[in-house]
């Protein structure tokens, strides 16, 4: 036994020593173990200790926090995607097959450090889920949403250290784009209830979300057909695995939340009909029973009951929130804005 943990831990300080020697000293780089305290701790604190502390306190009001924090991520996003871009994407690497540069070149090491501080930003993005703790939506904070989360930063840690550069930043490059997206819906979204209005596309965001797997799936195994390609195969698997594995995450969202949702609709009678009495239909009707025309039949529901039937089911509440519909408020992971806790603070 211990001849075997000898040659494990021989095995792993020869695996550390042959990392990026250009990212040696840099934050967390050393070795994996910061980076897994960090996520782990995450981990307690989101499902244990937080809700612990937060459960005899009043939800806190976080509105222009989460304004600001939704912002300054679509700003981070965005800087991220354009330098990958114009430094790599946009010019001279090759989609098909880009080798890591482990020169001391200006591109090669621009292009390592930003595969950092992709890094570093997946640390941030804890907060989104710190913040559910905060307001005491603890039904937001599903495995699902934490195990995304809670992963990424130990996922993204290894292509730092031994391939920060190349084709490993596809990923990055794409899941930027999409998160310039993602985070600028979220910080309408936090406004208030009435950016509801802008907020229609919540369902293509999803799919949005889905793509970008499907994307880095194809990039990263098109190197299987290239077998000149070189870049570390293994590395290769890595990518695609995580692109396979958060497209079925999201693809169980999708399906809970969208589909699960049109059957019980259709099943009540409630939600995408076309045309509705007590409340405004979707389309033109032909024929104005008791109301107006233009889609309307028995015209409108005093104080919107059975209002809005457009994803948004049972109309309005009197604080602006949605009930089985869509609810736009206050950031709301894609995720977990789904049927539980909608109220507005």
């Amino acid at each position: 036994m211990y001849h075997l943990l000898g040659e494990i831990r021989d095995f792993y300080n020869k695996t550390l020593e042959s990392g990026d020697s250009r990212v040696q000293e840099w934050l967390f780089m050393q070795s994996p173990w910061p980076t897994l305290t960090i996520c782990l701790s995450y981990a307690y604190f989101v499902k244990v200790l937080g809700p612990s502390l937060m459960k005899n306190r009043e939800p806190m009001q976080l509105r222009w926090v989460m304004v600001g924090y939704n912002f300054f991520m679509v700003a981070v996003s965005l800087a991220i995607f354009l330098l990958l871009g114009f430094y790599g994407w946009f010019g001279h690497y090759n989609w098909k097959c880009q080798p890591v540069d482990y020169t001391d070149s200006r591109e090669a090491i621009l292009m390592t450090h930003l595969s950092w501080w992709y890094y570093i930003s997946k640390f941030v993005e804890f907060i989104d889920t710190i913040f559910f703790v905060l307001r005491k939506k603890f039904t937001h904070v599903s495995t699902l949403h934490v195990i995304h989360h809670g992963m990424m930063p130990m996922s993204v840690w290894w292509g730092v250290k031994f391939t920060p550069g190349g084709h490993s930043t596809f990923f990055a490059f794409v899941n930027s784009f999409v998160h310039i997206l993602m985070y600028f819906y979220y910080g309408l979204a936090a406004v208030g209830p009435h950016m509801s209005k802008y907020l229609w596309w919540k369902q293509h965001m999803t799919t949005i979300q889905m793509v970008q797997f499907i994307a880095i799936f194809v990039h990263s195994f098109q190197l299987l057909f290239r077998p000149d390609c070189n870049y570390p195969r293994g590395f290769m698997w890595w990518i695609g695995f995580h692109a396979i594995m958060f497209w079925f995450l999201f693809w169980d969202f999708y399906k809970n939340t969208y589909f699960a949702k049109r059957l019980k609709n259709a099943a009540t009678g409630k939600g995408f009909s076309r045309s509705v009495s007590n409340g405004r239909a979707q389309g033109a009707t032909p024929v104005d029973a008791n109301g107006k025309a233009n889609g309307k039949l028995n015209g409108e529901a005093k104080n919107g009951t059975n209002g809005f039937v457009k994803r948004t089911a049972n109309g309005r509440q009197k604080n602006g929130s949605f009930l089985d519909g869509y609810c736009h408020i206050n950031g709301l992971h894609d995720w977990e804005n789904s049927e539980h806790d909608k109220k507005q603070e």
